[in-house]
């Protein structure tokens, strides 16, 4: 423990006054209760060191593993997974794609099935969604499955999908949206169709998606009497998108409404 030494061969100590002497004692013996605080202090702390010396290393060990074992988690379990649900995505989705090239309805429905369920020995988009959750492939299953279930008419479910599917892309997460407009609308919600296909064209800003779902608003709008929100959304179109497919014959329906 460090001391602090009074210094007893002070200059000109029988020069001081009483009151002198007593004032400068004081001081040194402040000074020296200060270093013997500070003393006591580390004395404490280097004491309470060694008591919880076991816990320490533990929470610094623990911290450690944590950190490894994020790397590893990373390294040997997330990147095999996404790898392995990319694999088994692809052949969901080829079966998708057979589904819409079918040239007949019952052959489209039961591929569509399949691209669900799986088949062949493959996995369909629900196995995936399920087994490899968390994944880039995953996400990508709920919208492939929310897209599937809309061709088989199964809206509930197409509803269910599409809304776990989850992008701030300007055209996967604006089609989303507007997709779940079209389930509500086939089933008479015109109020939701309206909010989604709301969310879609704010979703996106480009020449094919945002004048389509400006005019499904709408016409959502329209079958609830709002005339006035539907102009504005037609009106939108023919400004901002002159050269889309829907400006071709907006002029048409501003007519209706406007009459």
């Amino acid at each position: 423990m460090a001391t602090y030494k009074k210094n007893d061969n002070r200059p000109n100590k029988n020069r001081l006054t009483e009151e002198e002497k007593e004032v400068q004692l004081h001081k040194e013996s402040t000074t020296a209760e200060v270093f013997d605080a500070l003393d006591a202090g580390a004395t404490r702390t280097e004491d309470w060191v060694k008591r919880n010396q076991k816990t320490i290393v533990g929470v610094l060990v623990g911290i450690a593993v944590i950190g490894l074992g994020y790397l590893l988690y990373q390294q040997f379990v997330k990147l095999p997974n996404e790898k392995n649900a990319a694999n088994e995505l692809f052949f969901a989705q080829r079966f998708f794609d057979e589904a819409m090239e079918a040239d007949n309805k019952q052959a489209q429905d039961s591929l569509f099935k399949v691209s669900i369920k799986g088949g062949r020995g493959k996995y369909g988009f629900e196995q995936i969604a399920e087994k490899y959750s968390g994944t880039k492939a995953a996400n990508l299953a709920e919208y492939g499955m929310g897209m599937a279930y809309m061709r088989l008419g199964e809206y509930n479910n197409a509803i269910k999908h599409l809304k776990a599917f989850s992008s701030t892309d300007d055209i996967y997460g604006a089609l989303a949206y507007g997709n779940i407009g079209d389930a509500y609308l086939q089933q008479k919600n015109n109020a939701e169709a309206l909010n989604y296909y709301i969310k879609a064209f704010e979703q996106s800003n480009n020449e094919f998606v945002t004048p389509l779902y400006l005019k499904k608003a709408g016409i959502a709008a329209t079958l609830q009497g709002k005339t006035a929100d539907a102009l504005k959304y037609y009106e939108r179109i023919k400004n901002e998108y002159p050269n889309s497919e829907e400006a071709r014959t907006i002029d048409i329906l501003i007519g209706k409404i406007s009459q």
